[in-house]
Protein backbone atom coordinates (compact mmCIF):
# COMPACT_ATOMS: atom_id res chain seq x y z
CA UNK A 1 0.00 0.00 0.00
CA UNK A 2 1.49 3.09 -1.51
CA UNK A 3 1.84 7.12 -0.37
CA UNK A 4 1.92 9.30 -3.23
CA UNK A 5 3.42 12.85 -3.60
CA UNK A 6 1.30 15.77 -5.71
CA UNK A 7 3.12 15.07 -9.02
CA UNK A 8 2.48 11.04 -9.11
CA UNK A 9 -1.66 12.12 -7.64
CA UNK A 10 -1.98 14.80 -10.50
CA UNK A 11 -0.73 11.72 -13.12
CA UNK A 12 -2.65 9.38 -11.77
CA UNK A 13 -5.71 11.64 -11.47
CA UNK A 14 -5.30 12.93 -15.01
CA UNK A 15 -5.39 9.08 -16.29
CA UNK A 16 -8.23 8.32 -14.34
CA UNK A 17 -10.05 11.32 -15.72
CA UNK A 18 -9.94 10.18 -19.71
CA UNK A 19 -10.57 6.55 -18.48
CA UNK A 20 -13.72 7.90 -17.52
CA UNK A 21 -14.22 9.86 -20.14
CA UNK A 22 -14.18 7.50 -22.69
CA UNK A 23 -16.03 4.96 -20.65
CA UNK A 24 -18.82 7.94 -20.77
CA UNK A 25 -18.69 8.55 -24.19
CA UNK A 26 -19.60 5.00 -24.62
CA UNK A 27 -22.37 4.97 -22.45
CA UNK A 28 -21.50 3.48 -19.31
CA UNK A 29 -22.07 5.13 -15.86
CA UNK A 30 -20.66 5.05 -13.16
CA UNK A 31 -21.35 3.46 -9.92
CA UNK A 32 -19.83 3.37 -6.53
CA UNK A 33 -20.20 0.17 -3.99
CA UNK A 34 -18.81 -0.35 -0.04
CA UNK A 35 -15.10 -0.91 0.08
CA UNK A 36 -16.37 -4.27 2.36
CA UNK A 37 -19.03 -6.90 1.51
CA UNK A 38 -19.86 -10.34 3.38
CA UNK A 39 -17.40 -12.54 4.51
CA UNK A 40 -19.22 -15.07 2.96
CA UNK A 41 -19.89 -13.14 -0.07
CA UNK A 42 -15.99 -13.07 -0.89
CA UNK A 43 -15.62 -16.73 -0.12
CA UNK A 44 -18.33 -18.09 -2.19
CA UNK A 45 -15.91 -20.00 -4.61
CA UNK A 46 -16.33 -17.28 -7.35
CA UNK A 47 -13.29 -15.93 -6.75
CA UNK A 48 -10.46 -18.70 -7.75
CA UNK A 49 -7.52 -17.90 -6.06
CA UNK A 50 -8.08 -14.18 -4.99
CA UNK A 51 -10.38 -15.35 -2.35
CA UNK A 52 -7.67 -16.72 -0.37
CA UNK A 53 -5.84 -13.26 -0.50
CA UNK A 54 -8.91 -11.38 0.95
CA UNK A 55 -8.07 -9.37 3.95
CA UNK A 56 -10.97 -10.07 6.79
CA UNK A 57 -12.43 -7.93 8.47
CA UNK A 58 -12.70 -9.26 13.12
CA UNK A 59 -16.25 -9.02 14.13
CA UNK A 60 -17.16 -6.17 16.57
CA UNK A 61 -17.11 -7.20 20.06
CA UNK A 62 -15.42 -10.17 20.32
CA UNK A 63 -14.60 -11.84 24.27
CA UNK A 64 -11.61 -14.45 24.70
CA UNK A 65 -14.16 -17.29 24.85
CA UNK A 66 -15.59 -16.45 21.18
CA UNK A 67 -11.95 -15.72 20.35
CA UNK A 68 -11.02 -19.18 21.98
CA UNK A 69 -13.83 -21.04 20.20
CA UNK A 70 -12.90 -20.31 16.64
CA UNK A 71 -9.63 -21.40 17.10
CA UNK A 72 -10.38 -24.39 15.12
CA UNK A 73 -12.65 -22.31 12.66
CA UNK A 74 -10.99 -19.16 11.83
CA UNK A 75 -13.16 -17.74 9.03
CA UNK A 76 -16.06 -17.60 12.38
CA UNK A 77 -13.93 -14.38 13.68
CA UNK A 78 -14.52 -12.34 10.43
CA UNK A 79 -18.17 -11.33 8.91
CA UNK A 80 -16.49 -8.81 6.24
CA UNK A 81 -13.66 -8.43 4.39
CA UNK A 82 -12.38 -5.97 1.71
CA UNK A 83 -13.39 -6.22 -1.75
CA UNK A 84 -10.82 -8.04 -3.85
CA UNK A 85 -12.22 -7.51 -6.80
CA UNK A 86 -15.05 -5.27 -8.35
CA UNK A 87 -16.97 -7.75 -10.03
CA UNK A 88 -18.18 -9.77 -6.81
CA UNK A 89 -19.32 -6.60 -5.72
CA UNK A 90 -20.80 -5.68 -8.70
CA UNK A 91 -23.36 -8.45 -8.99
CA UNK A 92 -24.62 -7.96 -5.56
CA UNK A 93 -25.40 -4.26 -6.29
CA UNK A 94 -27.17 -5.87 -9.44
CA UNK A 95 -29.67 -8.42 -7.87
CA UNK A 96 -30.15 -5.61 -5.20
CA UNK A 97 -30.91 -2.75 -7.26
CA UNK A 98 -32.17 -4.65 -10.72
CA UNK A 99 -35.84 -2.88 -10.60
CA UNK A 100 -33.92 1.02 -10.62
CA UNK A 101 -31.59 -0.01 -13.64
CA UNK A 102 -32.57 -0.38 -17.22
CA UNK A 103 -32.90 -4.00 -18.93
CA UNK A 104 -29.46 -3.58 -20.70
CA UNK A 105 -27.08 -2.37 -17.85
CA UNK A 106 -23.50 -0.78 -18.48
CA UNK A 107 -21.91 0.41 -15.78
CA UNK A 108 -18.44 1.70 -14.67
CA UNK A 109 -16.67 1.43 -11.34
CA UNK A 110 -13.15 2.69 -10.49
CA UNK A 111 -11.94 2.02 -7.29
CA UNK A 112 -9.30 0.66 -5.02
CA UNK A 113 -9.20 -3.05 -4.44
CA UNK A 114 -7.21 -4.79 -1.68
CA UNK A 115 -5.11 -8.18 -1.96
CA UNK A 116 -2.90 -10.01 0.49
CA UNK A 117 -0.30 -10.62 -2.12
CA UNK A 118 3.38 -10.75 -1.36
CA UNK A 119 4.22 -6.79 -2.18
CA UNK A 120 6.89 -7.03 -5.24
CA UNK A 121 7.13 -4.72 -8.44
CA UNK A 122 4.00 -4.44 -9.99
CA UNK A 123 2.17 -6.10 -6.98
CA UNK A 124 0.36 -4.17 -4.81
CA UNK A 125 -1.59 -4.87 -1.29
CA UNK A 126 -3.94 -2.12 -2.85
CA UNK A 127 -4.55 -0.98 -6.22
CA UNK A 128 -6.93 0.51 -8.54
CA UNK A 129 -9.20 -1.29 -10.97
CA UNK A 130 -11.44 0.42 -13.49
CA UNK A 131 -14.39 -1.90 -14.63
CA UNK A 132 -16.87 -1.44 -17.41
CA UNK A 133 -19.17 -4.42 -17.27
CA UNK A 134 -22.33 -4.80 -19.16
CA UNK A 135 -25.32 -6.66 -17.56
CA UNK A 136 -28.62 -8.15 -19.46
CA UNK A 137 -27.01 -8.58 -23.03
CA UNK A 138 -26.30 -12.29 -23.80
CA UNK A 139 -25.18 -11.62 -27.55
CA UNK A 140 -21.47 -10.40 -28.92
CA UNK A 141 -22.75 -7.25 -29.25
CA UNK A 142 -21.58 -6.91 -25.30
CA UNK A 143 -18.42 -8.23 -26.13
CA UNK A 144 -17.90 -6.40 -28.78
CA UNK A 145 -18.83 -2.66 -27.13
CA UNK A 146 -16.81 -3.58 -24.34
CA UNK A 147 -13.46 -4.36 -26.66
CA UNK A 148 -14.25 -1.53 -28.71
CA UNK A 149 -14.57 1.04 -25.39
CA UNK A 150 -11.44 -0.49 -23.93
CA UNK A 151 -8.95 0.24 -27.13
CA UNK A 152 -10.27 3.40 -27.38
CA UNK A 153 -9.48 4.29 -23.98
CA UNK A 154 -6.14 2.71 -24.97
CA UNK A 155 -5.82 4.90 -27.57
CA UNK A 156 -6.93 8.20 -25.93
CA UNK A 157 -4.37 7.89 -23.53
CA UNK A 158 -1.73 7.68 -26.03
CA UNK A 159 -1.10 4.23 -25.85
CA UNK A 160 -2.08 3.32 -29.72
CA UNK A 161 -1.51 0.03 -31.36
CA UNK A 162 -2.88 -2.12 -28.45
CA UNK A 163 -3.92 -5.24 -29.47
CA UNK A 164 -6.76 -7.89 -27.38
CA UNK A 165 -6.01 -11.74 -27.29
CA UNK A 166 -9.58 -13.52 -27.39
CA UNK A 167 -10.76 -17.15 -26.80
CA UNK A 168 -14.06 -18.64 -24.62
CA UNK A 169 -14.15 -21.09 -21.71
CA UNK A 170 -16.57 -22.97 -23.40
CA UNK A 171 -13.50 -23.64 -26.23
CA UNK A 172 -11.15 -24.73 -23.65
CA UNK A 173 -13.61 -27.31 -22.36
CA UNK A 174 -14.39 -28.64 -25.54
CA UNK A 175 -10.58 -28.75 -26.45
CA UNK A 176 -10.08 -30.75 -23.07
CA UNK A 177 -13.13 -33.08 -23.61
CA UNK A 178 -11.72 -33.79 -26.88
CA UNK A 179 -8.16 -34.67 -25.84
CA UNK A 180 -9.90 -37.19 -23.12
CA UNK A 181 -9.22 -35.07 -19.84
CA UNK A 182 -12.16 -35.61 -17.75
CA UNK A 183 -13.96 -33.70 -15.23
CA UNK A 184 -12.20 -33.58 -12.24
CA UNK A 185 -9.40 -32.98 -13.84
CA UNK A 186 -9.66 -29.79 -15.66
CA UNK A 187 -9.04 -27.05 -12.64
CA UNK A 188 -5.68 -28.72 -12.35
CA UNK A 189 -5.17 -28.87 -16.34
CA UNK A 190 -6.45 -25.37 -16.92
CA UNK A 191 -3.45 -24.02 -14.40
CA UNK A 192 -0.72 -25.70 -16.50
CA UNK A 193 -2.09 -24.54 -19.61
CA UNK A 194 -1.67 -21.08 -18.71
CA UNK A 195 1.82 -21.58 -18.33
CA UNK A 196 2.45 -22.24 -22.04
CA UNK A 197 4.26 -18.86 -22.47
CA UNK A 198 6.38 -19.43 -20.01
CA UNK A 199 7.26 -23.05 -20.14
CA UNK A 200 6.43 -23.70 -23.53
CA UNK A 201 5.18 -27.04 -24.97
CA UNK A 202 8.34 -29.40 -23.33
CA UNK A 203 7.14 -27.80 -19.98
CA UNK A 204 3.45 -28.14 -20.53
CA UNK A 205 3.75 -31.62 -21.13
CA UNK A 206 6.16 -32.61 -18.49
CA UNK A 207 3.77 -30.77 -15.83
CA UNK A 208 0.63 -32.65 -17.12
CA UNK A 209 2.96 -35.88 -16.77
CA UNK A 210 3.93 -35.06 -13.65
CA UNK A 211 -0.17 -33.96 -12.44
CA UNK A 212 -0.80 -37.88 -13.35
CA UNK A 213 -3.51 -36.78 -15.52
CA UNK A 214 -4.53 -38.77 -18.06
CA UNK A 215 -1.88 -40.73 -20.10
CA UNK A 216 -3.58 -40.76 -23.20
CA UNK A 217 -5.14 -37.39 -22.70
CA UNK A 218 -1.61 -35.64 -22.35
CA UNK A 219 -0.13 -37.46 -25.50
CA UNK A 220 -2.84 -36.41 -27.45
CA UNK A 221 -2.55 -33.15 -26.47
CA UNK A 222 1.04 -32.86 -26.52
CA UNK A 223 0.97 -34.02 -30.18
CA UNK A 224 -1.73 -31.35 -30.55
CA UNK A 225 0.92 -28.95 -29.59
CA UNK A 226 3.51 -30.47 -31.41
CA UNK A 227 1.79 -30.63 -34.90
CA UNK A 228 3.34 -28.71 -38.03
CA UNK A 229 1.97 -26.02 -38.92
CA UNK A 230 2.04 -23.30 -42.07
CA UNK A 231 3.67 -20.10 -41.33
CA UNK A 232 0.84 -18.06 -43.27
CA UNK A 233 -0.71 -14.67 -41.95
CA UNK A 234 -4.41 -15.06 -41.26
CA UNK A 235 -6.60 -11.66 -40.35
CA UNK A 236 -8.77 -12.60 -37.25
CA UNK A 237 -11.67 -14.35 -38.87
CA UNK A 238 -13.04 -17.77 -38.74
CA UNK A 239 -9.90 -18.93 -40.66
CA UNK A 240 -7.88 -18.03 -38.23
CA UNK A 241 -9.58 -19.30 -35.25
CA UNK A 242 -10.13 -22.93 -37.46
CA UNK A 243 -6.45 -23.11 -38.00
CA UNK A 244 -5.53 -22.47 -34.46
CA UNK A 245 -8.37 -25.71 -33.14
CA UNK A 246 -8.52 -28.97 -33.86
CA UNK A 247 -11.51 -30.35 -36.03
CA UNK A 248 -14.60 -30.92 -33.99
CA UNK A 249 -15.28 -27.72 -32.29
CA UNK A 250 -19.07 -25.83 -32.68
CA UNK A 251 -19.75 -23.53 -35.34
CA UNK A 252 -21.62 -21.76 -32.74
CA UNK A 253 -18.17 -20.89 -30.82
CA UNK A 254 -16.33 -19.94 -33.60
CA UNK A 255 -19.29 -17.77 -34.99
CA UNK A 256 -19.71 -15.92 -31.73
CA UNK A 257 -16.07 -15.14 -31.84
CA UNK A 258 -15.97 -14.23 -35.87
CA UNK A 259 -19.42 -12.23 -34.92
CA UNK A 260 -17.30 -10.19 -32.02
CA UNK A 261 -14.51 -9.59 -34.16
CA UNK A 262 -16.86 -7.77 -37.30
CA UNK A 263 -17.85 -5.61 -35.40
CA UNK A 264 -14.87 -4.50 -33.38
CA UNK A 265 -13.55 -3.81 -37.51
CA UNK A 266 -16.46 -2.08 -38.40
CA UNK A 267 -16.29 0.21 -35.25
CA UNK A 268 -12.61 0.92 -35.61
CA UNK A 269 -13.08 1.42 -39.61
CA UNK A 270 -11.83 -1.81 -41.04
CA UNK A 271 -8.24 -3.15 -42.02
CA UNK A 272 -6.78 -5.26 -39.94
CA UNK A 273 -8.66 -6.10 -36.44
CA UNK A 274 -6.71 -5.96 -33.09
CA UNK A 275 -7.91 -9.13 -31.93
CA UNK A 276 -5.85 -12.64 -32.11
CA UNK A 277 -7.47 -15.76 -31.34
CA UNK A 278 -5.74 -17.66 -28.61
CA UNK A 279 -6.91 -21.05 -27.92
CA UNK A 280 -4.84 -21.58 -24.41
CA UNK A 281 -5.95 -18.09 -23.14
CA UNK A 282 -7.20 -19.09 -19.85
CA UNK A 283 -7.88 -16.34 -17.19
CA UNK A 284 -7.31 -17.28 -13.87
CA UNK A 285 -11.08 -16.41 -11.95
CA UNK A 286 -13.15 -19.17 -11.60
CA UNK A 287 -16.45 -17.68 -12.49
CA UNK A 288 -15.72 -16.93 -16.21
CA UNK A 289 -18.48 -18.82 -18.02
CA UNK A 290 -18.08 -17.90 -22.21
CA UNK A 291 -15.51 -15.40 -23.68
CA UNK A 292 -12.15 -14.09 -22.28
CA UNK A 293 -9.71 -11.17 -23.02
CA UNK A 294 -6.52 -9.96 -22.05
CA UNK A 295 -5.10 -6.67 -23.40
CA UNK A 296 -1.67 -6.57 -24.69
CA UNK A 297 0.21 -3.58 -26.15
CA UNK A 298 3.55 -3.91 -28.00
CA UNK A 299 5.79 -1.60 -25.74
CA UNK A 300 5.57 -4.01 -22.55
CA UNK A 301 5.43 -8.39 -22.39
CA UNK A 302 3.06 -8.32 -19.94
CA UNK A 303 -1.11 -7.77 -20.09
CA UNK A 304 -2.77 -4.27 -19.34
CA UNK A 305 -6.40 -5.73 -18.47
CA UNK A 306 -8.47 -8.15 -19.36
CA UNK A 307 -12.17 -9.83 -18.36
CA UNK A 308 -14.65 -12.09 -20.03
CA UNK A 309 -17.96 -13.32 -19.65
CA UNK A 310 -19.55 -14.52 -16.13
CA UNK A 311 -23.38 -15.37 -16.99
CA UNK A 312 -23.14 -17.49 -13.81
CA UNK A 313 -22.42 -15.03 -11.08
CA UNK A 314 -25.29 -13.17 -10.68
CA UNK A 315 -27.87 -15.54 -10.44
CA UNK A 316 -26.21 -16.86 -7.44
CA UNK A 317 -27.38 -13.73 -5.79
CA UNK A 318 -30.76 -12.90 -7.47
CA UNK A 319 -31.88 -16.55 -8.13
CA UNK A 320 -32.38 -16.59 -11.60
CA UNK A 321 -29.51 -16.48 -14.10
CA UNK A 322 -28.85 -13.32 -15.72
CA UNK A 323 -25.91 -12.83 -19.03
CA UNK A 324 -23.05 -10.57 -17.82
CA UNK A 325 -19.87 -9.70 -19.03
CA UNK A 326 -16.78 -7.11 -17.56
CA UNK A 327 -13.30 -5.85 -18.92
CA UNK A 328 -10.98 -3.91 -16.56
CA UNK A 329 -8.19 -2.21 -17.35
CA UNK A 330 -5.05 -2.66 -14.98
CA UNK A 331 -4.46 1.41 -13.58
CA UNK A 332 -1.10 0.55 -12.03
CA UNK A 333 0.27 -0.51 -15.08
CA UNK A 334 -1.00 1.67 -17.61
CA UNK A 335 -0.64 4.93 -15.44
CA UNK A 336 3.55 3.97 -15.34
CA UNK A 337 3.55 4.28 -19.55
CA UNK A 338 1.65 7.34 -19.89
CA UNK A 339 3.47 10.35 -20.64
CA UNK A 340 3.41 12.57 -17.51
CA UNK A 341 2.44 15.93 -18.77
CA UNK A 342 0.19 18.46 -17.54
CA UNK A 343 -3.56 19.48 -18.59
CA UNK A 344 -3.00 21.24 -22.11
CA UNK A 345 -3.91 24.78 -22.03
CA UNK A 346 -3.62 24.80 -17.94
CA UNK A 347 -1.23 27.89 -16.41
CA UNK A 348 -0.17 26.81 -13.02
CA UNK A 349 1.58 29.55 -11.36
CA UNK A 350 3.43 30.50 -8.41
CA UNK A 351 3.56 33.73 -6.85
CA UNK A 352 6.71 34.40 -4.82
CA UNK A 353 5.85 37.19 -2.17
CA UNK A 354 8.03 39.54 0.26
CA UNK A 355 7.13 39.32 3.79
CA UNK A 356 6.02 42.31 3.67
CA UNK A 357 3.18 42.55 1.22
CA UNK A 358 -0.59 42.53 2.71
CA UNK A 359 -2.30 39.19 3.08
CA UNK A 360 -5.43 40.61 1.49
CA UNK A 361 -3.51 42.05 -1.71
CA UNK A 362 -1.85 38.10 -2.02
CA UNK A 363 -5.41 36.70 -1.58
CA UNK A 364 -6.70 39.03 -3.76
CA UNK A 365 -4.10 38.40 -6.51
CA UNK A 366 -4.54 34.67 -6.15
CA UNK A 367 -8.49 35.00 -6.58
CA UNK A 368 -8.26 36.90 -9.93
CA UNK A 369 -5.65 34.76 -11.49
CA UNK A 370 -8.01 31.64 -10.49
CA UNK A 371 -10.68 33.60 -11.76
CA UNK A 372 -9.13 33.78 -14.93
CA UNK A 373 -8.50 29.86 -15.51
CA UNK A 374 -4.77 29.68 -13.84
CA UNK A 375 -3.99 27.23 -10.56
CA UNK A 376 -1.89 29.50 -8.46
CA UNK A 377 0.18 28.27 -5.24
CA UNK A 378 1.57 31.68 -3.07
CA UNK A 379 5.43 30.94 -1.86
CA UNK A 380 6.96 33.41 0.42
CA UNK A 381 10.28 34.12 -0.76
CA UNK A 382 13.62 32.35 0.45
CA UNK A 383 16.83 33.27 0.43
CA UNK A 384 17.92 31.03 -2.02
CA UNK A 385 14.82 30.10 -4.65
CA UNK A 386 15.88 27.83 -6.58
CA UNK A 387 15.18 24.42 -4.73
CA UNK A 388 11.34 25.98 -3.97
CA UNK A 389 11.40 26.58 -7.69
CA UNK A 390 12.64 23.43 -8.51
CA UNK A 391 9.69 21.82 -6.29
CA UNK A 392 7.34 23.71 -7.97
CA UNK A 393 8.50 22.87 -10.91
CA UNK A 394 8.29 19.10 -10.01
CA UNK A 395 4.71 19.70 -9.02
CA UNK A 396 3.67 20.84 -12.54
CA UNK A 397 3.46 23.83 -12.17
CA UNK A 398 5.13 25.89 -14.67
CA UNK A 399 5.95 29.95 -14.50
CA UNK A 400 6.20 32.31 -11.49
CA UNK A 401 6.26 35.77 -10.54
CA UNK A 402 7.86 38.13 -7.60
CA UNK A 403 5.25 39.86 -5.53
CA UNK A 404 5.78 43.01 -4.15
CA UNK A 405 3.26 45.25 -1.63
CA UNK A 406 1.11 47.14 -4.13
CA UNK A 407 1.85 44.38 -7.26
CA UNK A 408 -1.36 44.35 -9.36
CA UNK A 409 -2.17 41.54 -11.85
CA UNK A 410 -1.56 43.57 -14.82
CA UNK A 411 2.15 44.45 -13.53
CA UNK A 412 3.11 40.54 -12.98
CA UNK A 413 6.12 39.39 -14.98
CA UNK A 414 5.72 35.31 -15.16
CA UNK A 415 9.11 33.57 -15.77
CA UNK A 416 8.70 29.63 -16.97
CA UNK A 417 10.07 27.47 -14.11
CA UNK A 418 11.99 25.24 -16.94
Amino acid sequence: MRDFLPADKARRERVLAVIRERYRAHGFDEIETPVVEDYDRLHAGIGGDNEKLAFAVLKRGLDADAIRAAAEAPAGLSDLGLRYDLTVPLARFYASHRADLPSVFRSIQIAPVWRAERPQKGRYRQFVQCDIDIIGDASARAEAELVVASLDTLDALGLEGGSIRINDRRVLDALLDGFGFSADERPGVLITIDKLDKIGPDGVVAELEGRGVTPTAVAAFGAFLRRPQTLEYLPFGAAQIRKALPDGIADELVGHLVGIGDAVAAARGGGDIPLVFDPFLVRGMGYYTGTIFELAHPSVDYSLGGGGRYDGMIGRFLGQQVPAVGFSIGFERIVDLVAAAEDAGTRALVLVHDRDVPVAELVALKTALIADGARVRLEQRTKNLKPMLERASADGYTAFATVAAGATVDGLEFKPLA
